[in-house]
């Protein structure tokens, strides 16, 4: 085997501190404040992530903010600590308008920066069916409020952010929730808007999105395979019970994988993970079981042709 065909086979873990679907009362682990969110990513570097996807929140009310203040108040911290990949977000939250969600990316100019590939119906009510206390009126109501939202996310938005971010060497983590969606992303290649290597992130069991079913992934990657032969890099997304379970079928299937308490808040059934460390030390455990090697932050900066740490703006 060759030192090419070596590198390609490690696994690339990504890493999402606290994102902006779960709300501050479902789960006491999840980071808020900037000290939380700035260590909990260094802890989830130190146990395997390569890279770090990162949201930002009110301190006070755990609410999520897009405004670039908000990260800049732990991104710097994080890089000091860590040589992992800085990951922000696009996404924000499925209620923000795109100029909202764009501006920590457009100031920061970080290495990757997540980028969701088309709307959607975005359904988080069935929480309510888990979760009845809450300690901000906002987390009830943005709950109940998705029985009626479309996360917009049109070619024009997409658009937006790709040319907003184009002249920053900024590249991004495509999140692909359904087929529909890879055949976006197959649009923007062709009309050269995007560059190889793609590094697309499949995303299931999101109420809206493609299911969990294992059927579902191999479609997810038969499809990726047709559409970009060569030129993609595929990692996946399980949300809630799915994380561990997709992650280690996707990953026998050649997958790089995201786990943390954006996606999941639980370690085992009924028990919610302590932290985003032991969602990465387990995924750890069961790539490395399967006979896997896990990428290093500079071999997943090879791997995806990333500009390096020198050329963010933080």
């Amino acid at each position: 085997m060759s030192a090419e065909q070596r590198r390609q086979q490690k696994v690339i873990i990504t890493c999402a501190i606290t994102g902006a679907i779960h709300t501050p009362s479902m789960s006491k682990h999840l980071p808020v404040t900037p000290e939380d969110i700035a260590d909990s990513a260094v802890g989830a570097a130190e146990a395997g992530a390569a890279i770090l996807h990162l949201h930002a929140r009110d301190p006070e009310t755990g609410r999520p903010d897009q405004s670039p203040e908000a990260f800049g108040r732990f991104l710097s911290r994080i890089k000091q600590r860590t040589g992992a990949v800085i990951n922000l977000t696009t996404g924000g939250a499925p209620y923000m308008t795109v100029e909202e969600r764009v501006q920590p990316a457009a100031r920061f100019q970080p290495e990757v920066a997540s980028l969701n590939m088309g709307s959607m119906n975005f359904g988080l009510f069935p929480m309510l069916d888990r979760f009845t206390d809450f300690q901000h009126p906002w987390e009830r109501e943005v709950l109940e409020n998705s029985r009626d939202l479309i996360f917009r996310n049109t070619f024009r938005d997409i658009e937006y952010v790709l040319r907003t971010l184009s002249d920053s060497g900024t590249r991004f983590e495509f999140e692909c929730y359904d087929v529909g969606h890879l055949y976006n992303l197959a649009h923007f290649l062709g009309r050269g808007l995007v560059k190889p290597p793609l590094f697309i992130q499949t995303v299931f069991g999101i109420l809206g999105g493609i299911g969990p079913h294992p059927e579902d992934v191999m479609h997810m990657k038969r499809t990726a395979d047709r559409l970009f032969g060569d030129q993609y890099r595929w990692s996946v997304l399980g949300a809630g019970r799915n994380q561990m379970r997709i992650a280690a079928q996707a990953a026998s299937m050649g997958a790089n994988v995201r786990v943390g308490l954006e996606d999941s808040l639980w370690i085992d059934a009924g028990q919610l993970a302590e932290s985003n460390a032991q969602q990465v030390r387990r995924v750890r455990q069961i790539l490395e079981g399967l006979g896997l090697d896990i990428a290093t932050p500079d071999e997943a900066r090879d791997i995806l042709a990333l500009k390096g740490p020198d050329r963010v703006a933080f």
